[in-house]
Formats: structure tokens, C-alpha cells, sequence
């Protein structure tokens, strides 16, 4: 069969499902606005919150990211980020992978997309690549509708550091920008996950809700102090890494082993899900 398509007149394989019919397909669909909605809301929810319950105060002489939320509008997204990236930002990662060829099969429309026909290593590419986009997009979206939220709100200045110090403003958005860039790696693990289970099995639900759980597990064994230098092998034990870069010296070092965890782990769950598809019997 794959012999007399490569000898069709015109027929590539890379040519099938673009990545942008598959992005406009993944765009028009009800959650994506959904999805976005919530996080672009999250801000002005915070706001709201700050105005009923006044400014946060510091707990004695420790102060924490929370309590210089409201300094400037670069705090302010610090904070979103802050408070967002341990579960809420989990959700959009396992919805966008894992509904995504699961989706499909439980619409029964996965069968014709391979009979298109569609190589399958091709589709779950077209499918990953998009999904990856969207979740990026997620997690730029909550920080740039904090920054400028926050800038409205409590004024354009410096980004204050719980340390001591601040960081003038162009310095300071550099380093939100590498926060948010890792904590877009550090969930390729929930996305690996999410993928891996859209690819075995028919029901959105189960993929997403299973990537969710996965992760929740996941940072329930890094609270079990007992396993010692073994919860530096969980992704979760990183995820806060990037508070390093909200520092007056950047360290990099918790970064880079959590960035290092991550990408490992997403790999070979990545890989899972192609050779897992490529050998399954596709009946829906």
C-alpha cells in the first residue's frame, strides 16, 4: 500500500494533514477558548481579591513572592505564575495532548484520517507539534495578561525580589521570560503522559484525566521526605526551580537538572506513543 501511494502522482507524506489545517482545527474547538478564557480570567480574579482583602502583608521577617504581588506589574505576574504553576497550568498541557488523538478516535474519525491517507508517525506529529503550541501559547498567555493587568493596576516599575533588591525593569522581564519558558519545559512531562494515553485509548477524558492524576502522584511522592535524594528523580521536585531565576545572582543549576528530568522523561514517553501507534489496530 505505501509502495503504490509513493508512486501516486503528487502524493508526499510529509504534505499530509498540515500543520495548520490541524492548528485551525484545534482552534475552533469549544475548549480552546474555554481553556483560555480561565487563565486570561485568573489575573483579574487576583486583582478582585487583592482589592477586597487589601495589599498581602509579609509574615514576619520572611517574605515570600505572594507578599510583593502587588509592588509592580512585573510582581504581579511573578505571583500568577507563582500560584498558577503547580495545577492550573498542569490542566491546559494534559487537555491539549491529550485530547488530541483520542479525540479523534472517539469521534470514530481517527480510521479516515489514516485512510486519507495519512502516515501515521505523520498524523501523531502533526498532532504533538500543534499540541505543544497550543500549551506554549497557554503558558505565555496567563503571564502577559498578569503583566499587563498588573501594570494597570499597580503601576509599571521594577521586579522587587523576596530576597532584598530589585531587578530594573528590562532585566526583570528577561527573567519572567525564562521563568515561564521553564515552566513550559517542566511540564513536558505531563504532556508526554497526556499523549502517550490519548494514543491508547478512546476516551479524551481518561488521557487527560490520567496525565492530571499522574502528576498529582507525582508531587504527592515529593512530599514524602523519607525517599531522600530518589525525589530528585521526580520532575515535580524541580518545578519551582525556576524561583532561582528571581534572584539577584541567576542560578541556574536547579534549572538545568529540572529542565534535564523533564525532557528526559517526555522523550521516552513521546517515544512510547509513536511506537505504541504504530503497531496498533486502529478500529475507530
Amino acid at each position: 500500500m505505501t509502495r503504490l501511494l509513493d508512486a501516486a502522482p503528487g502524493y508526499r507524506a510529509r504534505h499530509t494533514l498540515p500543520l495548520r489545517v490541524e492548528a485551525v482545527r484545534q482552534l475552533k474547538r469549544r475548549r480552546t477558548y474555554v481553556m483560555g478564557a480561565i487563565l486570561a480570567a485568573l489575573p483579574f480574579v487576583l486583582i478582585a481579591a487583592f482589592a477586597i482583602g487589601g495589599d498581602p502583608e509579609s509574615r514576619g521577617n520572611r517574605i515570600t513572592l505572594m507578599d510583593t504581588a502587588t509592588a509592580s506589574g512585573a510582581n504581579f505576574a511573578a505571583t500568577c505564575l507563582f500560584v498558577s504553576a503547580g495545577f492550573l497550568l498542569v490542566i491546559p498541557v494534559a487537555l491539549f495532548c491529550g485530547d488530541t488523538v483520542a479525540s479523534e478516535a472517539g469521534w470514530s474519525s481517527l480510521r479516515y484520517l489514516l485512510a486519507a491517507p495519512v502516515p501515521r508517525a505523520r498524523l501523531l506529529w502533526s498532532k504533538l507539534v500543534v499540541a505543544l503550541g497550543f500549551s506554549a501559547a497557554a503558558m505565555l498567555l496567563l503571564p502577559v495578561v498578569a503583566l499587563a493587568a498588573g501594570t494597570a493596576a499597580y503601576g509599571w516599575g521594577p521586579l522587587r525580589l523576596p530576597t532584598g533588591g530589585a531587578l530594573a525593569e528590562g532585566e526583570g522581564l528577561v527573567r519572567l521570560a525564562l521563568a515561564v519558558a521553564f515552566v513550559f519545559v517542566s511540564q513536558l512531562v505531563t504532556a508526554g503522559l497526556a499523549f502517550w494515553l490519548s494514543t491508547r485509548t478512546d476516551a479524551p477524558l481518561g488521557a487527560v484525566g490520567g496525565a492530571v492524576g499522574l502528576t498529582i502522584v507525582g508531587n504527592v511522592l515529593d512530599a514524602v521526605t523519607a525517599l531522600g535524594d530518589w525525589r530528585e528523580l521526580l520532575p515535580a521536585h524541580w518545578q519551582y526551580a525556576w524561583i532561582d531565576a528571581l534572584q539577584p545572582q541567576l542560578e541556574w543549576s536547579g534549572m538545568v537538572k529540572g529542565a534535564a528530568v523533564s525532557v528526559a522523561y517526555a522523550l521516552v514517553l513521546f517515544a512510547l506513543a509513536f511506537r505504541g501507534f504504530a503497531r496498533k489496530d486502529v478500529v475507530s
